[in-house]
């Protein structure tokens, strides 16, 4: 039977409705600081955290339940020995801790956030009652949202005045979970950048849970690791739920329309992999450069533009399934005409703020890796050339637009390109000259000849073999990392075969 609640909240959403609902069902209510007042206020009886402590709110309200006879409220159980000293001491029992925390994540989202700002709104009294209540679940309720008190209240409504265990013990688990989270921001916050933790903790906060994961078979969902929704970039304006497989291709998507920015850009992808691209003067054209790629991948695809969407473009596009278009706005005409397509996504997106803890996180057994986020951006006027035949400025131009895009094709990675069109991806196979050979493939099928072609490779070439087979097929100049054992070897392969070879130093590894 719950008798008395202690409530300690910054946020006072729901506080003042609960109350009044404790107070009709009898419950003793203490309360603190703020919520002491916003209770008093509105006339619902209660009594203060000093009263019980006998000890005044102390350094501008940092220390205020921080007291053995608060904490030995929530903690005694009902073993004899604990009642005694319960009783020893004069000590009240807490059978309801409702408490939320001073909000740190919200205060250094703000731009003008200062480290003295942040530090004042780091809690300390509310996670030591939050973790304290949760400990002793068997005893006693926490609540640390608003969100649960329609819950607290139907669960005292059934159980005469009390809560079941299983509910219990599921808010412990959520308080435990969030007092994490709590810590890990925080820690995130005041950590150097360029380091990583001897510690890492993951912490995120539920979106939405997804129709289901990379299968049907699988449950999945989305979580934000930042105070702000990242799905808040991706506005669907239209179509079905995003799916696990969608939102992992937008990402996707929107990393490879942030490399372009002068020009027009297109990218088409499937399975998280450009099956077609092109950067243009016009986006009626570059679209059509882009379906032309590969347009029998393209079926079932994802669209990103870098620039807001046409009318006629999407009057273009009407005869094609795609499963979601992205792109930074959509014409008014171009709305009236894709939007008869009910089942497809449309996504307006804003560009996410650069952050320098974007960190990449993978699962293993037992474990996960971590990493940066691959941000770097290469000038390859600044970069080695190293074959004898040095590149022209509009073989130079084609080869940043094929390096670009190498770096967002999953490894081991080969891309041919001409007139800044996509023509040939080679993805995902065990030895670089396979993917040359099915990047020259798909262009064939395609239609798109490798003549005069120009060629990214994600990482080096092991031996000459790849660089053979690329100038078989036509193709007059590579950019590649360099740093093989036999680079001399690759380099003389493609002197012999006339061939422009340029080495950044950095490899693009997409695993």
């Amino acid at each position: 039977m719950i008798k008395r609640a202690l409530i300690s909240v910054y946020k006072k959403d729901g506080l003042i409705e609960l109350a009044r609902e404790l107070h009709r069902r009898e419950i003793e209510i203490v309360s603190s600081g703020g919520t002491r007042k916003a209770l008093s206020d509105n006339g619902i009886p209660n009594i203060s955290v000093s009263e019980i402590t006998d000890f005044p709110e102390i350094l501008d309200g940092r220390v205020k339940t921080l007291h053995p006879k608060i904490f030995g409220g929530i903690l005694h159980t009902n073993a004899d020995q604990h009642l005694r000293e319960i009783e020893e001491y004069g000590l009240k029992s807490f059978d309801l801790i409702i408490v939320n925390l001073y909000p740190f994540e919200e205060t250094i989202a703000q731009k003008d956030c200062t480290l003295d700002a942040a530090i004042e709104k780091i809690d300390i009294g509310g996670p030591s009652l939050i973790r304290a209540a949760a400990k002793n679940y068997f005893y006693k309720t926490v609540i640390i949202t608003p969100d649960q008190y329609h819950e607290l209240l139907n669960e005292l409504d059934q159980h005469n005045n009390d809560t079941s265990l299983d509910f219990r013990k599921k808010c412990a688990v959520q308080a435990f979970q969030h007092a994490a989270r709590y810590n890990a921001i925080i820690a995130d916050y005041l950590k150097d950048d360029t380091a990583f933790p001897q510690e890492f903790t993951i912490q995120g906060k539920l979106i939405q849970e997804l129709r289901y994961g990379e299968n049907p078979h699988q449950t999945a969902a989305f979580y934000s690791t930042g105070f702000e929704n990242p799905l808040d970039n991706f506005e669907k304006l239209q179509g079905k739920e995003l799916s696990y497989n969608n939102i992992l291709d937008l990402d996707a998507a929107l990393s490879m329309v942030h490399e372009f920015d002068n020009q027009p850009f297109v990218t088409i992808l499937k399975h998280n992999n450009p099956c077609g691209a092109a950067q243009g003067s016009t986006q009626l054209a570059t679209y059509k450069k882009a379906l032309a790629s590969d347009p029998i991948s393209a079926f079932g695809g994802i669209v990103g533009f870098n620039t807001r969407l046409e009318g006629a473009v999407a009057e273009e596009m009407r005869s094609h399934f795609f499963e979601c278009i992205l792109a930074p706005d959509f014409d008014p005409a171009a709305m009236e005409i894709l939007t008869k397509k009910k089942n497809l996504r449309l996504i307006r997106y804003a560009k996410p703020a650069n952050s320098p803890k974007n960190y990449q996180l993978r699962s293993v057994h037992g474990g996960f890796l971590v990493q940066n986020a691959d941000d770097l951006r290469t000038d390859l006027k600044k970069c080695k050339i190293v074959s004898k035949r040095k590149p022209t400025e509009e073989e130079l131009s084609e080869l940043d637009f094929a390096w670009r895009m190498v770096k967002h094709v999953h490894s081991n990675a080969i891309v041919f390109a001409k007139d800044n069109q996509l023509i040939g991806v080679g993805a995902g196979q065990m030895s670089r000259v396979d993917s040359a050979e099915l990047a020259i493939n798909k262009a064939n099928v395609s239609g798109n000849p490798t003549a005069d072609s120009v060629v990214g490779s994600d990482a080096f070439f092991p031996f000459r073999d790849g660089v053979d087979v690329i100038a078989k097929a036509g193709a007059r100049a590579i950019v590649q990392p360099g740093g093989s054992v036999r680079d001399e070897e690759v380099i003389t392969a493609a002197d012999e075969h006339d061939l422009v070879m340029i080495f950044t130093g950095n490899r693009h590894f997409k695993h």
